[in-house]
């Protein structure tokens, strides 16, 4: 599915971040930057060791939750790793959907600071961090909708769902945005 703001597309796609053709892609990380599971564990795994040795050398104190940190790619396809650090689910009631929007803003504006024409997100903290997919959907959509309308660029955004209940909530979101 594809959904033009102004210059820029909006994309979702079902599939393997690691193997993405974009400048960027985005982590859903921890905030010591440890590597763990899901998404996190496969860019670390595709990438290799030296994405792990250049966090700890470079982010020694980690990321904050609602921040977002840049590294070289290493192995993946991409220039860069921007390693965006989602909120944990504790019911809606604890800034959650702030902090998930900061951090997706945070890529964002990394990906303007590094000339990258393109980005491909995840769903961020919908994982082990319990974020629901449909709640998750509507922020990640919105920040990044409005952030191509105001900057226009990057000039591509890509959302690569792993599953397909998860592209099915980015889709049904999208295309309410779209019409």
């Amino acid at each position: 599915m594809l959904v033009q703001f102004g210059e820029s597309r909006l994309e979702l796609a079902q599939g393997d971040i690691t193997t993405q053709q974009v400048d960027a892609i985005v982590n859903a990380a921890n905030s010591g930057l440890h590597g763990g599971g899901g998404v996190d564990g496969a860019i670390h795994r595709a990438a290799g060791p030296e994405l792990m040795q250049e966090t700890d050398r470079v982010y020694p104190d980690g990321c904050p939750t609602g921040e977002a940190v840049a590294t070289a790619a290493y192995g993946l396809p991409a220039k860069f790793v921007f390693h965006a650090v989602g909120p944990i689910w504790r019911g809606g009631g604890q800034n959650e959907a702030d902090l998930l929007g900061s951090a997706y803003c945070r890529c964002l504006e990394l990906a303007v600071q590094h000339n990258c024409r393109s980005i491909a997100f995840p769903a961020i903290s919908t994982g082990v961090y319990g974020y629901p997919i449909d709640l998750a959907a509507e922020t990640s959509l919105a920040v990044v909708r409005d952030f191509l309308q105001e900057q226009g660029r990057p000039e591509l955004v890509r959302f690569v769902l792993f599953s397909g209940g998860s592209y099915g909530a980015f889709a049904r979101v999208l295309e309410l945005m779209a019409n």
